[in-house]
């Protein structure tokens, strides 16, 4: 993990595409979560928790209703222990300096708008207030059933990602380092009825005292056997579908029309100053840059790394690289072989550069252990296996494929990727 890392979250979680692990009633001690329930109030009373909007390893996330401005906005509740502390200053550190920045807030970076210390039983937790934005790039393509959401869509995401990333970058000297779908929020809802200021949800600005006239809740365990029967539910269905039994409801299109695209980058926890890096490796699997795998450093282009492979996945509904462990070989060069296998060989200078490159590659740059493999450059996956048109997969992979030069001085920065002609078509 990264000197901050472990800190992603996902905004409306639990939908009915996606039924999110809960977090664990093994959290909720000295040091962890802090049990917050709807009603609850912060910061003197001025914010009332509404309901859960997702979780992390450090952190819960709330729909709050701010009394003294009638907004909504999103609380980010830390857990209390020293290092989880450590982590949310850091944050609001880096989420201050771009919302200073930024008065308009016009460049797509999640705005912090108050932080503050709470007390519990579990200690003190520090709280951030941040706009309350709607669903995130992952529950958008799982919403489309992983079947990529037009090229549209993706050329006005990548816009406002790319204006994120370069005001990061250019202006304010951050690298966000966990660049990925689960952290970029659409400024809209997928679903406007479960939008709580689309359907005027009544806030809760008091509970009774004790809290005794909540519906009755149920036990971590009964929780954790009504969600092994969904997923048991889900297997059965999914085996249906490879074996052609596809229900009604599996075939229905679902429609993003009418769904504004715009977007911001949220979750600083894993982000850092560009001349102060932490120790570590950074960046979730499957969009890590290979600079960061065979440790030799990295800057700014590790973030444009991660956002082609979230370009692709967008236009796809599949993940670019994700690897895995085989015979013989780690996850890491599993990782490192895909890459080649669509971008060509690792120059030998590049390959041989890093920390653990002798972990990978032998002295002529060539893997150790993953001798077998198929060159299928981008253009032609896009072709073969999505069955792109042979005009629109030129125009993507002329877009990604210099971002995914495995030199990472040769990666366009995102202002210059904002100028290419394929976003701007």
């Amino acid at each position: 993990m990264a000197a901050f890392g472990g800190n992603g979250y996902c905004y409306s979680s639990g939908s009915e595409d996606e039924e999110e692990e809960e977090e664990g009633a093994e959290g909720y001690r000295k040091g962890g979560y802090h049990a917050a329930r709807p009603g609850d109030r912060f910061a003197g009373g001025r914010f009332v928790a509404q309901r859960k909007l997702g979780w992390g390893n450090f952190s819960t996330v709330w729909l709050a209703y701010d009394t003294l401005l009638s907004r909504f906005v999103a609380l980010k509740i830390q857990k209390s222990a020293r290092d989880y502390a450590h982590a949310a200053l850091h944050e609001i550190e880096l989420l201050s300096a771009a919302a200073k920045g930024d008065p308009t807030n016009s460049k797509c970076v999640i705005q912090l708008l108050d932080h503050f210390k709470h007390a519990g039983p579990n200690g003190k937790h520090i709280c951030l207030v941040t706009e309350f934005l709607g669903d995130s790039l992952l529950r958008l393509i799982r919403y489309n059933r992983n079947k990529g959401i037009g090229l549209s869509r993706v050329r006005e995401i990548c816009r406002s990602v790319l204006t994120g990333l370069d005001y990061m970058h250019r202006e304010l000297g951050i690298i966000h380092t966990d660049l990925k779908p689960e952290n970029v929020l659409l400024v809209s809802t997928i679903n406007p009825s479960k939008d709580p200021v689309r359907s005027r949800l009544t806030p809760i600005l008091k509970r009774p005292e004790g809290n005794q006239y909540r519906t009755p809740s149920i036990s971590f365990s009964e929780k954790m056997l009504k969600t092994r029967a969904r997923r048991a539910v889900a297997k059965i269905l999914q085996r249906r579908v490879s074996l052609g039994g596809f229900t009604a409801d599996m075939v229905k299109e679902r429609s993003l029309d009418g769904i504004s695209m715009k977007c911001k980058i949220v979750d600083f926890g894993n982000a850092c100053w560009a001349d102060q890096q932490g120790d570590g490796v950074i960046q979730t699997r499957q969009y890590r840059a290979p600079e960061v795998i065979i440790g030799s450093g990295y800057s700014y282009s590790a973030d444009m790394w991660s956002f082609a492979c979230m370009a692709f996945e967008l236009a796809t509904g599949d993940m670019l690289f994700a690897p895995n462990t085989c015979q013989g070989c780690s996850e890491d060069e599993d990782h490192l072989a895909l890459m080649m296998e669509t971008l060509g060989k690792m120059p030998k200078k590049i390959a041989t550069s890093g920390t653990r490159s002798k972990d990978y590659f032998n002295r002529y740059g060539d893997l150790k252990r993953v001798k077998r493999m198929r060159f299928w450059p981008l253009e032609r996956v896009l072709v073969e296996r999505y069955n792109f048109t042979e005009p629109d997969a030129k125009g993507l992979a002329d877009f990604l494929r210099p971002i995914l030069d495995f030199d990472p001085e040769n990666r366009p920065t995102a202002a210059e990727c904002l100028k290419h002609a394929w976003l701007n078509n």
